[in-house]
């Protein structure tokens, strides 16, 4: 008996040191509302630093679905027919990030289009632009032998086509249509937690009172044009928990601000339309796959739907969809999105329907050596603009800048209410390891770091090296959009074609755009299928849909198997 209470006595002791040394750890950690660096209270009602320490986990934002990022081989791994050689395999990591379960579809522009209109009335002049700008080319539709005015009058805004994949915009477009939902979403976001007057976003908006995510960052008593019955000061919100709060507005410490909407990179769409996870058995990929499905054939070998086709593409000459009363692919043009089962990540269509615009900048070749770690190139770094008072300089509707594209489109470079910006200069890059200028479209490309001059090619007299298209490795038309000077046409609008003997269409106006298209046919559909087109054009055969970086963890959780 007297063992057994020493015994006890001996756990009991340790149990206390134990609890003691946990308690401590708790407390030295940072955790709660003690801070590790100072020891002082954090989120103290009487003041100082104000920090969500209760912040969990990135939520999904409207319409998207989380794609856990990892290792892949990027670039084609079957046989390549067409001798392109512009998709070399080559092994990438990507982080996670979140991407648009299906591609925009024509009621999500439409409603784009419909805010565009009420707030910046194209009736009025200093306006027009902005709106006829973010219009859909409709025409893309129309051919020189083809009736497709049925298309051409209703495909964007009939309601019989709302869930169809928007086509007929431009990369240009499509970019515009990124910012202005991050602005909505992160508007809507804060209505709810109490920053922003309810229903402001509907009833006070005005060309001269916005919303912009950047600058109210920057300066939240700017937005909403200043209007501080709009922009509440504290009142209500979660964060501080202080009724009577004044001047706290939400920031990115407050965790509930979104990052942006934006375009996927092409190493980020490959990744996620292959989605190899469905491969995956613990740390290791059983194979490759040459579409986003499993297996090596288009169509379904389930019993109940055997034979159907799993994506929306060109089945062979004059065949795109079968004949009739059959179940093939069950389209002509494009099909609703979610007609087609998801892949292992749960993303739709990411072959067929439509071939879907991404971020970078096209180039034959990934150039791994330079990087391989979110492999983006178009990078084109700026600034805010500062103002007088020292602080950003916001557009305004007098100072609303426009851009004339080649095909003489017109396209507003920034809205009223978000930051002015302008290139970086050599001064803001000085003695940096990691970039030396603003522009990195054209990174690499036969200028002196890469060693690979190209003169028989780059020079306008086709041999001189004195000349300042030297290093110019590749020699696109440079076509011509301007205003007439010439006193008789003052104003009027001058096109000109470049007539020089060109080598290449490859500039750095060229975006990529990846899978295949319902009028393509089969060979596209593989993800690492890679093609290019002018930034400022647009196709019936090309969409778009959007994607978000993911902040913080990797993932919550590791799985042994799929």
């Amino acid at each position: 008996m007297k063992v057994n209470k020493i015994t006890a006595l001996n756990m009991l002791l340790a149990l206390a040191v134990t609890l003691g040394f946990t308690s401590c750890s708790k407390k030295s950690s940072g955790g709660g509302n003690t801070s590790s660096a100072t020891g002082w209270k954090i989120n103290d009602k009487k003041g100082g630093f104000q920090h969500n320490s209760k912040y969990k986990k990135q939520e999904a934002a409207p319409g998207l679905v989380a794609v856990e990022g990892g290792t892949f081989t990027m670039g084609r791994v079957q046989d390549d027919v067409m001798h392109d050689w512009n998709n070399t395999p080559t092994q990438q990591h990507v982080q996670s990030f979140f991407m648009d379960e299906t591609e925009v579809t024509n009621v999500m522009y439409m409603e784009y289009l419909d805010w565009l209109k009420r707030v910046f009335p194209p009736t009025e002049e200093n306006y027009k632009n902005i709106y006829v700008g973010a219009l859909p080319d409709t025409l893309v539709w129309r051919s020189a032998l083809g009736y497709n005015e049925t298309m051409t009058n209703n495909y964007l805004r009939h309601p019989a086509y709302s869930e169809y994949p928007v086509v007929g915009v431009s990369w240009i477009q499509a970019v515009e249509f990124s910012k202005w939902r991050t602005d909505r979403v992160n508007e809507g976001v804060l209505e709810k937690e109490g920053y922003l007057k309810k229903d402001a976003k509907l009833t006070d908006v005005t060309a001269e009172s916005t919303f912009s995510t950047e600058s109210y960052l920057e300066s939240p008593n700017k937005s909403f044009g200043g209007n501080e019955e709009i922009v509440y000061k504290g009142k209500g919100n979660k964060l501080n928990g202080n009724e009577e709060a004044k001047n706290v507005y939400a920031q990115r410490t407050s965790g509930l601000i979104l990052p942006e909407y934006r375009l996927p990179t092409e190493a980020e769409w490959e990744y996620a339309a292959i989605s190899l996870v469905g491969n995956r058995e613990y740390n290791l990929y059983r194979g490759n796959k040459k579409y986003p499905w499993k297996g090596s054939y288009t169509r379904n070998g389930k019993r109940t739907k055997r034979g159907d086709q799993l994506a929306n593409f060109k089945q062979g000459k004059g065949d795109y969809g079968g004949i009739a009363g059959w179940s093939d692919d069950n389209a002509d043009i494009t099909a609703p999105v979610k007609s087609y089962p998801p892949n292992d990540f749960g993303l739709y269509d990411m072959a067929g329907n439509v071939a879907e615009w991404v971020a970078d900048v096209y180039r034959p070749m990934v150039d791994d050596e330079g990087n391989d770690f979110n492999y983006y190139r178009g990078n084109v770094y700026m600034k805010n603009k500062i103002g007088e008072d020292g602080r950003a300089e916001l557009v305004t509707p007098e100072t609303i800048e426009y851009d004339t594209l080649a095909n003489g489109r017109i396209q507003y470079r920034s809205l009223p209410g978000q930051i002015a910006v302008e290139p970086i200069t050599e001064e803001d890059a000085y003695l940096r390891q990691n970039y030396t200028r603003g522009d990195n479209r054209n990174y690499n490309d036969g200028d002196k770091k890469s060693i690979r001059d190209y003169y028989k090619f780059g020079a306008e007299d086709g041999n001189s090296p004195d000349s300042k298209y030297t290093e110019k490795m590749y020699n696109s038309p440079q076509n011509y959009v301007g205003v007439s000077k010439d006193s008789a046409n003052e104003g009027s609008m001058v096109k000109k074609l470049d007539t020089k003997v060109r080598t290449t269409l490859i500039n750095d106006d060229v975006r990529i755009f990846k899978g295949g298209s319902w009028r393509d046919r089969a060979y596209w559909l593989d993800p690492a299928q890679r093609r290019y087109y002018p930034q400022d054009m647009a196709t019936d055969y090309i969409g778009f849909r959007c994607a978000m970086s993911k902040v913080g963890p990797k993932n919550n959780k590791k799985t042994a198997r799929n």
